[in-house]
Parts: C-alpha cells; structure tokens; sequence
C-alpha cells in the first residue's frame, strides 16, 4: 500500500481519530488494521500486506519499512503477540513502526525492518470477547483431552462476571494453600517446610465430561509459540500434532526464510534474554543438537543486554518463560540469527510498609496486587466469593484471582515512555549492526605487466557478520570477497571469490592477488545481511 499525496488531509484526519480510538486501550482486529493502514498509506517508505488468515479468519499482518534496496540491507525483524495473553508485544511493534515512520525516516537509510505487529490474532481477540479469559491458541478444534471429543468441557462463568478467573475448593487433601502475606493469592504447600495443604484448585467452571477434570478441553487450539522447531514438545496441549503445524507459524517461516538480509530478530513476548543474556553452558553447546547458546553469542548478548538494562531501566525482571517450541528460540538456535526478547513490563517491586505482611519470597502475584492496589487500579482482581457447586456437595467453594491479562499488560495509558524507551533500544541495536567497507588498498607494479593488489576488508560494526551459531548454519549467507576482472586480465595468485564465514565486530580480515593485465579491475564484498561495498582498482 503506497501514500497518495492528494489524499493527506484526509488521511491525516483518519490517523489522528484512529489513533484517539486505540489511545483508550488496546486494539482489536479490526482497529488494528485500520491502524496499520493508516501508517502504511502514510508513507511511500511503509508497505502493508496479510501474509495469511488464521482459521479463525483474522489477518496476520507484515509491515516493511524501508527505502531504495531494501532487500540488500541489513534487516531487523520486529515480532509481537508471540504469545496470545500479550497484547502488550503488539502494541510496541505497532508503536516502534509508527515511531520510524513518524519521526525517525533516517534510519531506514542504512537499515530494514519487517514489523509482524501480532502473530496470535485469534488468541488476542478473547480480550475483547463477552467472556475474557486468558488465551494463548488459535481457532483450531483440538481434542486436547484425547477422549475423541472435541471442546466438550470449556470455562464456565459461574459468578457472572464475564470472565475466567479460578476456583478454590477447601480440602484436607488439597496441595494449595494461601499466601502468608496476602490470603487472596494461592501457592502450593511447601512440605518439606511441613506446610499442609487446605485447598484444591482449578479454573473456573464444571467438569462437564465428568471425567475429575476440570476445562481440560474447551475451546483448544495450537500456540503460536509452543509449536516452532526448537526443543519442540510433542503431545502436549497447545502445541500442535507436529512443529509448524499451523498457517500463522508456516506464513512467517516462509517469508524470513527467503530474507537473507536478516541479521536480528526482536520479539516482544514471554521470553526475556534482554534483561538477563542467555548463559553458555559447556554441556548443552557440546551436543549434536545444541541446546545452549554457544560461547561467542553469549558475549554478544551480554552486551547487547547492558544497553537493554541501561536504556530502558526496568528492575526486578521475573524469570524467563520459554517453552518448548518457543520463536525466540528458534530464532538462534535453527534460524542461526541474533535474537532477542523481552516482555517489555512487569509490575515494579513494591515495598512494603509497616502495615503489610512481608513478601519474603518475592510472590509476583503478591507483588502485582500490591502495585495495582498503589496505583489505584480497578477491576484487577475479583474478590474470592463463596458459591454453592454441583461438583463439590458440602465444600466450601470459591471463585476469585487476578482478573486475565492484567499481570502482563499494563493499562495502556502508562506505556508511554515505555514505547519511547524500547523503540531507542532497538535504534541502539541497529547502530551496532555489522557494516563492510574496504581500506588501506593498494596497488603496486612489481614488474611483467603485473600488479599487486591488497586490502583490508573491515568491519566497522559493533556486532559480528555473523553469530556463532549463524556461521554453522546455512541459513546465513557468508560474507563474498570478489575480485571481477575485465578483458585481458588475469589472476596470477589469490582467489577471485573468497567467503569468509564470519569477521568479529572493528575487525578485519586481508586480501591479496597478483593481477597480470590493463585496465581497472573492481573489488565487490558483502553479503545481504550486512550490505555490500565496492571500489575499482586501477593495475599498474
């Protein structure tokens, strides 16, 4: 979709209440691609396209943003909504787009971005739905129980409040017990600490198929980020009768396997490398499947992580959540690419006063509670409420928790400066990108029509040509050395295609032939990913 400058008013109107709509709270489908093109009509440097609809008829979107040649510069995939609970992750790629495209047209001088705004569209809708409750899958009927049903025991609202919390059932022989700084947030009891169990716990609703289970098989579906190739878990929910399985997880393989110009992937969602990198581990490197990040990339990450910390400034990160079968995991280990990831908030320690009960071990249930409560938030919790349930005759139950969605996403009037912040980072990001350039060339006679060429191919990058992992991987294209020659000329010695699997960050790798001939010869190095540089040598 291009800008057609005879329409700006009328576009310009069209953004700016678009935008008054999605300021209010996140978006839905529907707002969402009325917003994407908005910014794709905005811009002759944006270009807006479906790389392919769910089952649940929802488009999964792919933005480009860039200018002149922008499949041989370096490029940067931008991912959210990995994760279908995180609204949060699209609403930053969404902003990080609009921020280059707004503000920041410059930097797309020497890099491209592919922004894939949400990869969960039929998971992220139930935020908006009549009954909201946390959802991570798509439209797929999935029998997840394995009894040869399909969806026959799905939440139930059993207090009315349109949405799916949990549901505690006293009993000696339950394993959960309340927290003892705060009694409306469940833990499990700890017996080694000779702590007894007092409650059973389940999400709201009936065992329906009465088989002692509870919404074990309600609306199903496949997991956007629990069905990629890496550490792939087979047969559990969620995560597809095989990797790949699903048209969301093929669209987006299909499209960054045929772009060679990518160097890094930045995914808003559950997992979180940014905040603390990955640690090598010896074993895991050392195997044939490799399954921890090799030594070289750990130092990248580390680095990468310090700026992370430094520009944005949160504390206190919670541990990462990576399952099997994760995009961010795939994105180094089989993709061979720089990744990395970050949920983008979690609520802020508190600190307890006088009044409350200490949170010795740092519950973030706790902690969230405490925070909203600090913040003056509302409906973020629904109060523990006894009611009478046909499944447990003479128990005492009850429905209550944390209201769905909110421990991972901020109101959306506070994110803000988190935009802000997060968008710098991945400017920062870019600005380490590899970049070739050819120095201290020379060319000298040494005699029977012959010259001496040599030259320094450098990289004046932060970052290396290629991660650890990417120099293994055939999915990286190695950086070509090529010395063309012209009529009559010829190679004496030296290669006239070197390639060279990787060149480390303000290093450089040298080159010399010896030509026989005439005339100019031309010197061409690169490779997509990095971009490419050229210069013409006159021979002596």
């Amino acid at each position: 979709m291009r800008f057609n400058r005879n329409k700006f008013g009328l576009v310009a109107a069209l953004m700016f209440l678009t935008q008054m709509m999605w300021a209010q709270d996140y978006n839905n489908a529907s707002q969402l691609a009325q917003r994407l093109r908005g910014l794709a009509n905005s811009s002759n440097a944006a270009t807006l396209k479906s790389i392919t609809k769910t089952l649940g008829g929802k488009d999964v979107w792919m933005l480009t943003l860039g200018t002149g040649d922008m499949e041989n510069k370096p490029a940067m995939a931008v991912v959210g909504g990995v994760e279908g609970q995180h609204l949060l992750g699209v609403e930053m790629a969404v902003r990080f787009a609009e921020d280059i495209v707004k503000n920041n047209l410059g930097a797309l001088d020497n890099t491209t971005y592919y922004v894939f705004p949400n990869m969960s569209p039929d998971a992220t809708e139930q935020y908006f739905a009549n009954l909201k409750y946390g959802r991570s899958a798509n439209a797929k009927k999935t029998d997840d129980d394995r009894d040869g049903r399909m969806n026959e025991d799905p939440f139930e609202d059993l207090n009315g409040d349109g949405m799916i919390t949990m549901m505690r059932v006293e009993d000696a022989t339950g394993d959960w017990i309340t927290h003892p700084a705060d009694d409306r947030v469940m833990i499990k009891a700890n017996k080694s600490k000779g702590e007894k169990g007092k409650y059973h716990l389940f999400t709201e609703g009936a065992d329906n198929d009465k088989d002692g289970a509870f919404n074990e098989d309600g609306d199903g579906g496949i997991y956007f980020n629990k069905s990629l190739t890496f550490s792939y878990d087979y047969f559990t929910p969620g995560a597809g009768e095989h990797p790949v399985s699903e048209l969301e997880n093929r669209a987006l393989l299909d499209i960054l396997y045929t772009k060679w110009n990518v160097y890094a992937i930045m995914t808003f969602g559950p997992g979180n490398n940014l905040s603390s990198a990955w640690r090598y581990n010896r074993a895991g490197a050392s195997k044939r499947v490799v399954t921890s990040v090799l030594r070289n990339d750990e130092t990248i990450n580390k680095l990468v992580s310090g700026k992370y910390n430094k520009t944005v400034g949160t504390k206190d990160a919670p541990p990462s959540v990576e399952p099997g079968g994760s995009f961010n995991q795939w994105a180094y280990f089989h993709f061979g690419r720089l990744s990395f990831s970050t949920p983008g908030w979690w609520a802020p320690m508190v600190k307890g006063d006088s009044t409350m009960k200490k949170n010795t071990d740092k519950n973030r249930e706790v902690n969230y509670l405490r925070w909203a409560e600090k913040e003056g938030l509302s409906n973020y919790f629904a109060q523990w409420t006894e009611m009478d349930h046909p499944d447990f005759p003479g128990k005492k139950v009850e429905v209550g928790g944390i209201a769905p969605f909110n421990m991972l996403n901020p109101p959306i009037s506070m994110i803000d400066d988190l935009a802000s912040k997060h968008n710098k980072f991945i400017m920062e990001l870019a600005e380490m990108q590899a970049s070739v350039e050819l120095i201290n060339l020379r060319a000298e006679s040494v005699g029977k029509g012959m010259t001496r060429i040599t030259v320094d191919l450098y990289n004046g990058g932060t970052l290396p040509t290629h991660s650890q992992m990417g120099s293994r991987s055939r999915w990286l294209r190695r950086v070509k050395m090529e010395l063309k020659l012209g009529k009559g000329q010829e190679i004496v010695s030296g290669r006239k295609v070197n390639l060279i699997p990787s060149i480390n960050g303000d290093d450089s790798v040298s080159f010399t032939w010896l030509v026989k001939g005439k005339g100019t010869v031309s010197l061409e190095a690169g490779a997509p990913h990095i971009g490419f540089t050229s210069t013409n040598v006159n021979l002596k």
